[in-house]
């Protein structure tokens, strides 16, 4: 069967013309055009297409994203060289979730402050807590700001 890039994008829920800038990128060298020039993807195509959304929402980039394809086209030769480059990425992945961890840490406590201090009618209420008040989950960020720190935000 036969697909449009309206129906591929719509299975990938990306916008088509996502799909057509990875073409001119170079990164769909194996979709088939019809006589017209109308790309016609098949079934075997989604793989592809759904790795290289992968790599691309993980932050790879194009140019590495391209050179990946090409050691897959490449075929059995080139796995060790594909494995380093999944490695690094899953690594920049990890990074990435790690930093996202420790942003959404201090979101949570400044809900609290905020929260704390909604309750009380001001922000001032903090000043007058001492660390058993204050949740011991934060205890960590408090520890690691000094006193115009990410209080008096």
């Amino acid at each position: 069967m036969l697909y449009t890039i309206g129906d591929i994008a719509t299975k990938l829920n990306v916008a088509p013309s996502t799909l057509r800038y990875y073409d001119k990128e170079g990164l769909l060298p194996f979709i088939d055009r019809s006589s017209s020039g109308i790309r016609m993807f098949k079934e075997s195509d989604l793989g592809w297409l759904m790795i290289i959304n992968c790599l691309k929402q993980s932050g790879m980039p194009i140019k590495d994203i391209r050179y990946f394809i090409d050691l897959c086209r490449e075929g059995d030769s080139s796995i060790s060289q594909r494995l380093e480059l999944i490695d690094a990425q899953r690594k920049s992945v990890l990074d990435q979730i790690a930093g996202l961890r420790r942003s959404l840490h201090i979101l949570d406590y400044k809900h609290w402050y905020y929260e704390t201090a909604k309750a009380a009618g001001t922000c001032a209420v903090h000043e007058s807590m001492s660390s058993g008040d204050i949740p011991e989950a934060f205890h960590d960020i408090l520890e690691n700001t000094d006193s115009t720190g990410i209080d008096h935000i």
